[in-house]
C-alpha cells in the first residue's frame, strides 16, 4: 500500500473474500443471460436476492417497453424481447454525502459456433486462477466486483455518509435499453463507475457506434443470361470501396485519448445478404454494419456523412445513378461520451487502484466501442469505466478473466466508494449477512419492489 488507510478502509479491504468472489463468478456465468432471453430476466431476479441479503434498499421492476420505445431519446435495440427488468440496490446514507453509482450490465452476446469453444460456453471452465466462459470478462466479472465491494463495506460495518447504489441493467449489448429505463425511473447519482473490462486502465471516454443498413438494388434475370441483368453484388462493390475511404477520412486527427488505437473509429460491414437462388442474378443486396462516432461528435452529423458518402458513390456509378442505394439506421445507436476534464472521480479511482496495487496510477484512455457511459454522462452524471478483464477477449470463444483481477478491482472500488461518499466514525459490529454468505440472513425486501 502506498497510502495510510483509515480504520474503516483497512477493515473493508480485509473483508474482501477471494473465495466468495470465485464462487459468485461461477454462479453468474452458469446463467446463459443472452440479450433478450428469459435467462436475462432470471439473472436480474437472482441478483436482487443477493442485494436483499445485504439489507439494501432494492428496486426491482418490470420496465414499460412501449413507453420507453416511444420516448424521443430511446437509444435503440436489436434483440427481440417481450420484457425487461430493472434492478437497483442502494445503501442507506447516514448523512449528507453524495451518491456513487456502480453500474454493470447482466446481458451477454450469443456464444457463436459451439465447436469453437472448449466445452459448453455457459459451463465455466477453471484453469488455475483463470475462468473461461461466455460473459467472463464482459461483464460478469464486473458484476461480481460490485457485489463483493458492497459486501466488504457491509462486513466492515462502514457507516456511509452518502450512498453507494448498484445499477444492474439489461440490454447493454444491443443499445442500452436497461440503462435508459433505469435513468428514466429516476435513479441517478453524483458520479458513476461502470465496471466494464478495462484491464486496469481508466476509460474516461467512449466513442460511439451507429448501426446502419444499406439496400443496394440490382436487376434479376436467369444466370445463363446474366448480361441481361445487373447483379446487386457487383453494384454494391463501389459502395463498399467508398465506405473504406470514408473510414480513413473520419480517423484523421483523432482525439489524444484515442491515439493508441490503429483505427479509433472503425467503420465495419458485419453482414452482407444477397440472392435467393444459385442460378438467378440477385436483385437486392442488404449490407449491415457499424459506424464509429468520434468523441464529442453529434450522431446526426455522423449519419449524414455516411449517407452523403453512399450518395456520392451512387452518383459516380452508371447503374446506381438511376437506381440508388438507400441507407437506414436500425438497431443500437450509441453516441459518444466522456468524463468532464479534471473531474475528481478519475483521480479518486486512480489513487484507489494505486493504493491497492502498490504501483503507479493507471493511465486515462478512451474506448473505441459504445457503452452505457454515454447514457449516464448524457444525463449529467460524471462517469468512467474501470473493471476486470481485457476487452479484446470479449465476444469471442477465448473469453476469460483472472479471479485476481476481480479481487484487485473490488478492493479499488471499496476505497473509491468509501472516499467518494464519506464515512462516519465508530462503526458498529458487522452483520454476518453478506454477498459472501448467500445462505446467511433471510432475504428482506426493502424499498420499492414490483413484480
Amino acid at each position: 500500500m502506498t497510502a495510510i488507510l483509515s480504520n474503516v478502509e483497512a477493515s473493508a479491504l480485509a473483508a474482501v473474500d477471494e473465495a466468495a468472489i470465485a464462487r459468485l463468478l461461477l454462479e453468474l456465468l452458469a446463467v446463459p443471460s443472452v440479450t433478450g432471453s428469459a435467462a436475462e430476466s432470471e439473472l436480474q431476479h437472482a441478483l436482487a436476492r443477493h442485494l436483499e441479503r445485504m439489507d439494501l434498499d432494492v428496486d426491482l421492476w418490470s420496465m414499460n417497453l412501449p413507453e420507453l420505445r416511444a420516448h424521443p431519446d430511446f437509444p435503440g435495440s436489436e434483440a427481440a424481447r417481450t420484457e425487461a427488468w430493472g434492478l437497483v440496490g442502494g445503501t442507506r446514507p447516514q448523512g449528507d454525502g453524495p451518491t456513487l453509482v456502480l453500474q454493470g450490465h447482466v446481458d451477454v452476446v450469443p456464444p457463436g459456433d459451439p465447436a469453437r469453444w472448449e466445452g459448453d460456453p455457459f459451463r465455466p471452465r477453471v484453469t488455475g486462477d483463470v475462468v473461461h466462459a461466455r460473459g467472463a470478462c464482459d461483464m460478469k466479472a464486473g458484476l461480481v466486483a460490485i457485489l463483493a465491494a458492497l459486501a466488504a463495506m457491509r462486513e466492515a460495518g462502514a457507516r456511509l455518509r452518502g450512498q453507494v447504489s448498484a445499477h444492474f441493467v439489461v440490454s447493454e449489448e444491443d443499445g442500452g435499453l436497461g440503462a435508459f429505463g433505469t435513468l428514466q425511473r429516476g435513479h441517478r447519482g453524483d458520479a458513476c463507475i461502470i465496471t466494464e473490462p478495462t484491464a486496469g486502465a481508466l476509460m474516461t471516454a467512449n466513442a460511439g457506434a451507429l448501426t446502419f443498413r444499406i439496400l443496394v438494388p440490382g436487376r434479376a434475370t436467369h444466370g445463363s443470361t446474366r448480361y441481361a441483368g445487373v447483379s446487386a453484388i457487383d453494384a454494391y462493390l463501389p459502395v463498399h470501396g467508398a465506405l473504406a475511404h470514408l473510414e480513413t477520412r473520419r480517423n484523421a486527427g483523432a482525439d489524444p485519448l484515442m491515439s493508441e488505437y490503429p483505427v479509433p473509429y472503425p467503420l465495419s460491414v458485419g453482414t452482407v445478404r444477397s440472392g435467393d437462388w444459385a442460378s438467378s442474378v440477385p436483385d437486392l443486396l442488404v449490407a449491415e454494419g457499424r459506424l464509429g462516432v468520434r468523441l464529442d461528435e453529434d450522431p446526426a452529423r455522423a449519419r449524414a456523412e455516411l449517407e452523403a458518402c453512399v450518395a456520392e458513390a451512387c452518383e459516380a456509378d452508371p447503374w446506381l445513378r438511376t437506381h440508388p442505394a438507400t441507407v437506414t439506421w436500425p438497431g443500437g445507436q450509441f453516441a459518444s461520451g466522456r468524463l468532464p476534464a479534471g473531474h475528481p472521480l478519475a483521480a479518486q479511482v486512480a489513487a484507489a487502484h494505486a493504493d491497492v496495487t502498490g504501483g503507479p496510477r493507471p493511465a486515462e484512455r478512451g474506448a473505441p466501442y459504445g457503452s452505457d457511459l454515454r447514457l449516464y454522462s448524457g444525463a449529467g452524471i460524471p462517469t468512467l469505466q474501470y473493471g476486470p478483464g481485457e476487452v479484446h477477449l470479449a465476444h469471442g470463444p477465448q473469453e476469460r478473466v483472472r479471479v485476481g483481477e476481480i479481487v484487485t478491482v473490488t478492493r479499488a472500488l471499496v476505497l473509491a466508494a468509501l472516499r467518494t461518499v464519506g464515512t462516519k466514525q465508530a462503526p458498529p459490529a458487522p452483520s454476518p449477512a453478506s454477498c459472501s454468505q448467500p445462505g446467511g440472513a433471510a432475504p428482506r425486501a426493502a424499498g420499492r419492489r414490483e413484480r
